[in-house]
């Protein structure tokens, strides 16, 4: 991942970046486990005052270290973001390079 993004997943090192911030999650797959699953419920009664829905994401992201199946979600879910980043990036170089004559 770019070192200016805003949120940063190392799964080798078991921490997460979201903005300026590091957190450490812990060495044991259980208690990861745990600590996702309770962001994932919580998650989902988001509706209440001190929950919210940005929970489960959050969740999902500490159970992809542990869980297989969140683990290849998470990876696709990943391409598809840096595809459509390089997409965008080739079409506004592509624009930039367009004199107004070719436009039309």
């Amino acid at each position: 991942m770019p070192k200016n993004s805003m949120f940063e997943f190392n799964a080798a090192r078991s921490e997460l970046r979201i903005g300026s911030r590091t957190y450490r999650l812990p060495q044991r797959a259980p208690a990861r486990i745990m600590i996702g699953g309770g962001l994932v419920a919580g998650g989902v009664l988001g509706f209440l005052p001190v929950l919210g829905f940005w929970m489960i994401p959050l969740g999902l992201l500490v159970l992809s270290q542990d869980l297989p199946a969140v683990r290849r979600w998470r990876r696709s879910l990943v391409v598809r973001m840096e595809r459509r980043k390089a997409e965008r990036t080739a079409r506004r170089a592509q624009s930039r390079n367009e004199t107004p004559k070719e436009r039309d």
